[in-house]
């Protein structure tokens, strides 16, 4: 159903916010996160998912929802409606904000938490062709190109099997690209 100016009367941001937050829905989400993430991901809890400016020059971190695994991992969701040009920085702008939020003074940075950006835009984003996009950082030699790797005695006290583990990893699902697809599916 369409309101008079062609805007969906229950948009997915609203239902995303009000009803995945909701524990009993839960199921939902870890459903569609263990699908886009492709393992097994069980929601903790639903954490709080506006930072506060730390001062008045500050920007809000303000997602639409900011979910914990029981492994610790970060999930940050955000639905974008509007297109913005600089979305990528706001994308680097949330991960590097949501770590710097969840580290305390004299905290050890192996406490430090994978963080996933999952990132639902309505608009183009880019030039490209499919439609889900991720992005990890993967540390290769200048010289050699090797993979930069962790020693075997490292990983359990990093809680990570690789060095790209540690890293945010970004998702892009555009929903313009799913459109044009179903649209020009016979």
């Amino acid at each position: 159903m369409k309101t008079t100016n062609n805007r969906p009367l229950i948009r997915f941001d609203w239902a995303m916010k009000r009803l995945l937050r909701d524990k009993a829905n839960f199921g939902v989400l870890e459903g569609f996160l263990t699908t886009l993430l492709d393992r097994p991901v069980r929601i903790n809890r639903i954490l709080e998912s506006e930072s506060n400016q730390d001062d008045e020059y500050s920007k809000y971190n303000r997602v639409d929802i900011l979910a914990e695994s029981t492994d610790g991992g970060k999930m940050l969701i955000e639905v974008q409606n509007q297109s913005e040009i600089a979305y990528f920085h706001r994308m680097l702008f949330g991960t590097s904000r949501l770590i710097s939020e969840y580290v305390r003074l004299g905290d050890d940075y192996g406490k430090i938490s994978r963080i996933y950006s999952i990132n639902i835009v309505y608009f183009n984003l880019g030039e490209g062709t499919d439609s889900v996009y991720v992005g990890e950082t993967v540390l290769r030699g200048l010289h050699d190109g090797d993979t930069l790797r962790l020693p075997e005695s490292w990983k359990k006290r990093l809680h990570a099997d690789s060095v790209t583990d540690i890293f945010p990893v970004y998702y892009i699902l555009r929903v313009d690209a799913v459109r044009q697809m179903v649209a020009c599916s016979p």
